[in-house]
């Protein structure tokens, strides 16, 4: 599969989120990067601000995902948009890669963790690299199953993550995208 055909979509967030962006710009795929009015963008290529009508396709009760994630979230609308372009990323991609830390539950750390509980919902690949583990894990549809280094199949792929990305999280974003369409020719 060619860069050409593929298209990653993701947030507009500072860290990993930008970073997939700049991993797929690099590699010369199409971008979607879902956001909403009054955002603090940290990506602008590709930049798909949703309106209030797309953003309720994405709505989910709080109460919900609280319980599917073991854990409290703030009701605000902030937050509730933030969940809601989760859920058009997820929606949006064939597969599913997240950077972050996948907690003893079995959960994923932070918002980041509504990508990964929605995508095993939906049943769709999904790897996480996990920063604290120097990984990457794949949800096997019962559990987490330490995994060979992936690449990218589909040419609708996700990438989410963990706005305090650290080095080795940067890293394997930019190791996927090599493994899956090689190393770019330089500028």
């Amino acid at each position: 599969m060619s860069p050409e055909e593929c298209t990653l979509f993701s947030g507009a967030a500072s860290g990993a989120e930008a970073e997939f962006g700049a991993a797929a710009e690099r590699h010369g795929l199409a971008e979607v990067h879902f956001t909403f009015e009054g955002h603090p963008d940290a990506r602008k290529r590709g930049l798909r601000v949703l309106t209030p009508e797309e953003l309720r396709h994405g709505d989910v009760s709080l109460a919900y995902v609280s319980r599917l994630m073991h854990r409290d979230y703030h009701d605000t609308t902030a937050f509730k948009r933030v969940l809601q372009c989760i859920w058009h990323q997820v929606n949006s991609g064939q597969e599913v890669y997240v950077v972050g830390r996948i907690l003893e539950d079995g959960t994923v750390k932070g918002g980041t963790g509504w990508g990964a509980e929605f995508a095993k919902l939906c049943n769709k690949p999904l790897w996480v690299f996990d920063q604290e583990q120097d990984g990457w894990f794949r949800w096997t549809g019962e559990g987490w199953k330490v995994a060979e280094a992936p690449a990218i199949r589909h040419p609708h792929v996700t990438g989410t993550g963990t706005r305090f990305l650290q080095p080795n999280g940067r890293a394997a974003i930019h190791s996927l995208f090599d493994r899956s369409f090689g190393e770019p020719a330089a500028p």
